[in-house]
């Protein structure tokens, strides 16, 4: 079997593993568990299939294990693989929907369309494996780039973690918090950081795919595209959310950017 048949045989059945969780157990995240974990799978087979002797693949492992590692901590500390630890967003969904239209969108949105995503994101190492070339200096800015974003990342996610700490330990302390939100470090440029930073990585993951192809056009571009799209999406439903919590979220979103960094507009 080629490697692409190896990668979808681990794409159907993580599918049906992530689908039958969530319709045993009735929790809906069973995708958000696996997401930092099975790029690398597809990273690592097609690194393997080239005998992890091809530097430009070693490399794109490399960093996607750095990526997975720092995502996976993110995602521990705040509780996603523990018991009930659903993403909060599926909840305030399944009120909006019928029961049948929510299981239909599990199955074919959550459970297949996210995990075509994962492999989409993966497939520019599938170009790198078929258009092996010299490791060069563009690949050596793609690696500082990538790492550069992955540091955006993890301040942004730190930044989000202390200030949703510091305000649960207010809430406890029986104070109303000053600030409802995060809108200061990174937040203050960009109302979702850590969305740039992820879906940015990604595309430098495409670019490493166009560097040994030696061509811009690649067809691999659909994974970084579609992940994009589910990022505003996702954006523009979370903001929908908390614009229904916080009334003076709709100041914020007129000054500040909503995902690109960008200086703030004037009150």
């Amino acid at each position: 079997m080629n490697v692409l048949g190896v990668c979808l045989l681990v794409w159907a059945g993580i599918c049906l593993v992530t689908w039958l969780l969530s319709v045993i157990t009735r929790e809906y995240s069973w995708v958000d568990r696996i997401w930092s974990i099975i790029p690398l799978v597809y990273l690592g087979i097609f690194a393997g299939h080239a005998g992890f002797a091809d530097t430009r693949l070693n490399v794109m492992f490399a960093l996607g294990v750095l990526w997975g590692l720092r995502l996976t901590f993110n995602f521990a500390r705040k509780g996603g693989y523990a018991r009930g630890g659903e993403d909060y967003r599926w909840a305030v969904l399944r009120g909006r929907m019928a029961p049948w239209q929510y299981q239909l969108f599990n199955f074919f949105f959550i459970s297949l369309y996210q995990n075509v995503i994962l492999l989409l994101i993966t497939l520019p190492a599938y170009t790198a494996l078929t258009h092996p070339s010299a490791f060069g200096a563009w690949d050596v800015v793609a690696t500082v780039v990538f790492l550069a974003f992955l540091v955006g990342e993890t301040v942004a996610d730190q930044q989000q973690w202390d200030f949703h700490r510091w305000k649960h330990a207010e809430t406890a302390a029986g104070r109303e918090p000053e600030r409802r939100f995060l809108r200061t470090g990174l937040f203050r440029y960009s109302r979702h950081p850590n969305f740039f930073f992820e879906q940015a990585q990604w595309w430098v993951i495409f670019f490493f795919g166009v560097i040994a192809a030696g061509s811009l056009w690649q067809w691999t571009v659909l994974g970084a595209f579609l992940l994009t799209l589910l990022f505003v999406g996702s954006t523009k439903f979370t903001e929908s959310i908390s614009r229904g919590r916080y009334p003076e979220y709709a100041d914020y979103q007129r000054r500040t950017s909503a995902v690109v960094p960008w200086f703030p507009a004037r009150s």
